[in-house]
């Protein structure tokens, strides 16, 4: 039992059987504590347990914990590959107790473990004690019967921990193995210490005191809190000295040796190592979420990769290497953490594209560098202009620049590259203060240049903590918000989901100590920075103050359904109407979509019928919702849509659902799109998509409106139930429901039909020729009638009707509507348009209704007038009119 794997397992499945909770690795990102950038010990996760903020269902755990140390207080990165016992990512085997026991079952548990189920020897042993701690050294001798001279107290900082200037704190006691004397070193608190013959393998920490700003209090419930690093223990029970030479990093660099041809010897040995190493950290922090960038995380992300890539790049590696090993990695590691086998795709191709960009920039910097170093000498430094050139140029970091004058014994001008940092930003403002951007929206762009951008945990979670890193009010910044006042919070990372690509802004709250506010709208400013509106409840916001941020997380779960359902139904329309049609914009919030499209007709009933049964087939498969990182021309060129209006960077985010079912695509991958946005994690939590609306929205642009999930189902229930209300009052089932209705909308039309026509027949005196209403001008036979209830559309048919009773004369019809507005419509038979024109006609019945004249053919002419009143005296003119030819 000496390999990684069976030591991790048999830790904790030791402490299992003494009554702990075996519990998973947290994640690197420290969702309870913000002032870390990422985990760096085991007992983050257990933060708010230790400080009564929390409370579960167990008072002991214990974990294999993933840590990262490479950035901010706790960075490694430096001495990575040039020690035995430096390493970016590694495990943290800790066994804690929250209250429960305290020093002498602590003491028990951990002596019983490594002596007799790990077997390692007592006599190479030795414990550290605070100075203080009498208790402890008394234990060790009573428990494990250690020596006086085997019990070493220390009076530093070194054996006393403490969470910060204030909060829970007490002694530790450390357990060091003895490698021995061959290697030179002494023990801890000796002269020699710093040697590498003594080894701690295990700290212990008690747990007991509180420190307040008036001192030091005993705690109520004395915890225990436990770490050992897994690749140190690993050493010594595989018998080795140096953490790379355990099972875990023989494999992982017999991997990258493969690879390269090149044995892990002489200076190639350094590279390999690192390469092994930094291959575990960049892995497990994308597979955690972190995406290489230009700030926070994802830059410190972005250092590691290429510090290992410029490793490949000197054990002469042609192609892109890192991405080649993740599945030795995988083998290795995958069963104790099958994210790494959930991300490897998204793995692979980060590390892919990250160093195939980079090979240019190596090339470009190691060329300048050489250049300018040309005349230093071992010892030298570089100046701080250069290697700030070498970083804004050409994207070639400062850490790199370190690392390769390393092996010449180079250094750089540190304090000159932070000048010119500072200069270029204080440039970069001044020319965006004169662009004539909205006096309100500077205030972001000199935050952002401030704070840096925000770091967006939302992609994997929907609640954190952070701490406020502005406020403002009012266009301006400011100190604190108080209870009944609004404005806006900047936090030094979020789950709150910015508004950007169509996606509205996540809402939820943040609350810290005796503050409350709410959320009310998310956005994004000055390319990075994400602001969060708020009202204050209760309570004010501060500056510096640590909060936690909750979206709201019913509403983001709707968001999320309906972002997804506009990707289904992008390709559904495709597929249905033809490959024309491309994305015009959208609009994704919480109760519907809205998703706007080329295309340059109506699209049937049918059509759109058969787009939302595709959508709901791949609903239905329930497939998982992949996310990789491509480059941009490489994601479009594989077939990725991007979306209309979207700006993209060189890297992007590439959202592929479900199997196509279907055509020359089937059983490949159905929708695949560039997308910041957040979706769901399968296609089945989308539930339903029903379309409620098509129509144009501008020349070529159609416009789409859909429900999805809970909105969908209440939306076709309140259909159903207008079906069932229907069919009660037409008193006939369901599924007869069309029928009835065509039929009764027959029948109406034949009774409108029947009723026009009894309308005409009355209002001409009771038949088509007039009756009474004919008489004669001058040598014309007329026929002229103010009619009452007439459609004006109906008059030119009741006229045609009209000229043919009467054979040869003239037809005037006047109907005057509710409003008191007239239609005239004059006609003359074939016979006498030679002698008089309607058009003539109808301009004096118009000029009568006091309109303005009318138009037509000499048969047949129309007008109107608003004064209907005079409908007699209009045709009394025209009367006098044909009367005087």
């Amino acid at each position: 039992m000496t390999g990684v794997n069976e030591i991790r397992s048999k830790f904790l499945d030791y402490f299992a059987e003494n009554d702990h909770t075996i519990v998973e690795s947290g994640p690197l990102v420290p969702r309870n504590d913000p002032t870390l950038m990422f985990t760096n010990a085991g007992m983050v996760p257990f933060k708010n347990l230790f400080t009564g903020v929390e409370k579960r269902d167990y008072v002991r755990a214990t974990t294999s914990q993933k840590v990262v140390r490479a950035g901010g207080k706790h960075n490694d990165l430096d001495n990575v590959g040039y020690t035995a016992r430096h390493h970016t990512f590694f495990e943290m085997l800790g066994n804690f107790s929250f209250g429960d026991y305290f020093k002498d079952r602590a003491i028990e548990l951990a002596w019983n473990l490594i002596t007799k189920e790990f077997g390692l020897p007592k006599e190479k042993l030795l414990v550290t004690v605070y100075s203080e701690d009498e208790e402890a050294a008394v234990l060790w001798k009573k428990i494990a019967g250690i020596s006086d001279d085997k019990i070493i107290r220390i009076p530093t900082s070194d054996n006393f921990w403490s969470m910060g200037d204030t909060g829970p704190c007490g002694p530790c006691s450390e357990i060091f193995f003895d490698h021995g004397d061959h290697i030179w070193g002494g023990p801890p608190g000796s002269p020699e210490e710093d040697g590498d013959r003594f080894i701690e393998i295990w700290n212990l920490v008690f747990m007991q005191f509180e420190q307040t700003a008036e001192g030091r209090l005993n705690l109520p419930r004395p915890s225990i809190d436990t770490g050992m690093g897994l690749e140190r223990v690993a050493a010594v029970m595989q018998g080795v000295h140096d953490n790379y030479d355990i099972d875990l990093f023989r494999a992982l660099i017999a991997a990258s040796v493969n690879a390269t041809g090149v044995e892990a010897e002489g200076k190639a040995q350094s590279s390999h190592r690192v390469i092994a190493d930094h291959l575990r950290s960049t892995s497990f922090l994308i597979a955690d979420g972190v995406l290489p960038s230009n700030e926070g995380r994802g830059y410190v992300l972005r250092r590691i990769m290429r510090r290992g890539m410029r490793h490949a790049h000197l054990l002469g590696a042609a192609e892109p290497l890192m991405h080649r090993l993740v599945p030795a990695l995988i083998r290795e590691m995958g069963q104790a953490y099958p994210e790494l086998v959930r991300a490897e795709a998204l793995i692979s191709e980060t590390l892919k594209l990250e160093e195939t960009r980079f090979r240019k920039t190596l090339e470009r910097g190691l060329g300048l560098l050489d250049t300018a170093t040309v005349d230093l000498l071992e010892g030298g430094e570089l100046d701080g202009e250069t290697a700030f050139k070498l970083y804004d140029t050409f994207g070639f970091p400062l850490d790199l620049t370190q690392d390769a004058l390393r092996a010449r014994n180079i250094g750089v001008d540190t304090k000159g590259f932070d000048e010119a940092m500072q200069r270029q930003k204080q440039e970069a403002r001044a020319a965006w203060s004169g662009s004539g951007d909205a006096a309100e929206e500077g205030v972001w762009f000199g935050l952002k240049d401030k704070l840096g951008a925000t770091e967006f945990l939302g992609y994997d979670t929907e609640k954190v903590e952070g701490v406020v890193s502005a406020l403002v009010r009012d266009g301006k910044e400011t100190a604190t918000i108080s209870a009944g006042e609004t404005g806006f919070v900047i936090v030094n990372q979020t789950p709150f989901y910015g508004e950007s690509g169509g996606q509205v802004g996540d809402t939820g709250t943040i609350v810290g100590d005796g503050v409350k506010a709410v959320v009310t709208d998310t956005q994004k400013k000055a390319e990075g920075l994400f602001i969060h509106a708020v009202s204050v409840e209760e309570g004010k916001l501060e500056t510096g103050q640590a909060v936690e941020l909750a979206v709201d997380g019913s509403r983001r779960g709707a968001i999320r359904a309906n972002h997804s359902a506009t990707h289904l139904l992008h390709e559904a329309l495709r597929e249905v109407l033809g490959a024309h049609v491309a994305q015009k914009g959208s609009m994704v919030t919480p109760e519907r979509l809205r998703f706007d499209f080329s295309h340059p007709k109506t699209v049937s009933d049918d059509e759109l019928k058969v787009v939302e049964n595709l959508a709901n087939e791949i609903i239905l498969q329930n497939a998982p919702v992949d996310t990789r990182l491509m480059a941009v021309d490489e994601a479009i060129e594989s077939g990725a849509m991007a979306l209309f209006g979207e700006k993209y960077g060189d890297e992007v985010r590439v959202v592929s659902m479900g199997k196509a079912l279907h055509g020359d695509k089937a059983g490949k991958t159905y929708s695949v799109e560039l997308c910041g946005g957040i979706h769901v994690r399968r296609t089945g939590d989308i539930g339903l998509v029903t379309l409620v609306n098509e129509g144009a929205v501008a020349a070529g642009v159609r416009r789409l409106e859909a429900l999805t999930g809970a909105e969908a189902r209440a939306y076709l229930d309140q259909q159903d139930k207008r079906v069932r209300e229907l069919a009660g009052i037409l008193k006939v089932g369901a599924g007869d429901v069309t029928l009835r209705v065509a039929q009764l909308v027959e029948e109406r039309k034949r009774l409108e039909k029947d009723l026009n026509e009894a309308k005409k027949k009355l209002a001409m005196g009771g038949s088509a020729e007039g009756g009474d209403a004919v008489k004669t001008a001058g040598v014309f036979k007329l026929l002229a009638r103010k009619v009452d209830g007439i459609n004006p559309r109906d008059l030119k048919g009741m006229a045609d009707d009209a000229k043919a009773q009467l054979g040869s004369g003239v037809v005037v019809l006047i109907s005057v509507a509710d409003d008191g507005k007239a239609a005239i419509v004059t006609a003359v038979t074939k016979d006498l348009t030679d002698k008089v024109s309607a058009v003539d006609l109808v301009k004096i019945g118009s000029e009568a209704l006091g309109g303005r004249g009318g138009g037509g053919r000499p048969d047949m002419a129309q007008a109107g007038g608003p004064e209907g009143a005079k409908a007699e005296g209009a045709i009394a003119a025209i009367e006098a009119y044909l009367s005087g030819l």
